[in-house]
């Protein structure tokens, strides 16, 4: 899985396809820090339409995203989360965390 980056006016999306694990460390990092580089996107969204698994590392990637794009001043949300990645968010409490759409 290689993510997607969509920018539309101030708000940039990372559109993840498959399933979200370390093997996907290096290009998420890559499309995460090519939205938090850009100084008109004030806003970002993780879209997980298309995410039927995520694993641990995932959850330590989106960790590392919140706290940089906090430091960008950078809004943070978690969007069209399925039943099981919303599953897997509320077992880390990343629901307390994060914005979840």
């Amino acid at each position: 899985m290689k993510p997607i980056v969509r920018i539309e006016g101030k708000k940039g999306s990372i559109v993840l396809v498959g399933q979200f694990d370390f093997n996907v460390h290096k290009d998420f990092r890559a499309a995460s820090q090519e939205l938090l580089e850009n100084g008109a996107i004030s806003h970002i969204e993780v879209d997980f339409e298309q995410v039927p698994y995520l694993d641990s590392s995932a959850l330590g990637m989106l960790l590392l995203l919140k706290e940089r794009a906090g430091a960008a001043g950078k809004e943070l949300a978690l969007i069209n989360c399925r039943d099981t990645v919303r599953q897997v968010l509320e077992i880390a409490c990343f629901t307390k965390l994060f914005t979840i759409r």
